[in-house]
């Protein structure tokens, strides 16, 4: 976490001298993934995430981010009994490209939608079966969403898809992909 720490303050420290045409976004927000494997009763927990992003553009924008977050999965055998409780975290790194559809960067208030890519680098378990390792790492992600700014508030929802298993050896038990729902509400400045 002090390496999250340290790596997200660098990161929003080297861009304060940046144009007028970029808004730094911190924020937080909760996660609500499922999983798609096969042959399990499994389902996904609520999560959290923290971190920041910076957008460069006005009408059209690039926003890369850097965010800490939680996943949770919770499988059961036929006994409806947990097996395991497996919750991971690690760094979340999204790039979208998105489009202000009502107002600007700089307007009072905005309606944005974006897309892009992300990947997540694990960086350690909380569950007595998996450890770090056994867990894909980067996984792989795609998504969608829709952003609302008013003043200097904002709060941006989105799908994602993953591309990537969430472990790594499916011989027993395959977890299969996640897939979930980001909400983040944040300042930008």
């Amino acid at each position: 976490m002090k390496k999250f720490l340290f790596a997200a303050s660098l990161f929003l420290a080297g861009l304060v001298g940046l144009q007028a045409q970029t808004q730094i976004k911190p924020g937080i927000g909760v996660n609500m993934t499922n999983i798609t494997g096969e042959g399990t009763d499994a389902s996904g927990q609520v999560g959290w995430q923290i971190g920041g992003s910076v957008a460069f553009g006005e009408k059209f924008y690039v926003e890369p981010g850097l965010f800490y977050q939680t996943s949770s999965v919770e499988y059961f055998t036929s006994t409806s009994s947990p097996v395991t409780d497996l919750t991971y975290s690690g760094l979340r790194i999204p790039v979208a490209v998105g489009l202000d559809v009502l107002g600007n960067a700089d307007s009072f208030a905005g309606l944005r939608v974006f897309g892009g890519a992300s990947g997540l680098i694990v960086t350690g378990t909380s569950s007595e079966f998996y450890d770090k390792d056994e867990i894909e790492s980067p996984q792989w992600g795609v998504f969608a969403g829709a952003g609302l700014d008013i003043a200097i508030f904002y709060l941006d929802l989105s799908y994602q898809w993953s591309l990537s298993n969430v472990q790594k050896d499916i011989d027993q038990i395959d977890l299969g992909k996640s897939k979930g729902i980001f909400i983040t509400a944040g300042l930008r400045f």
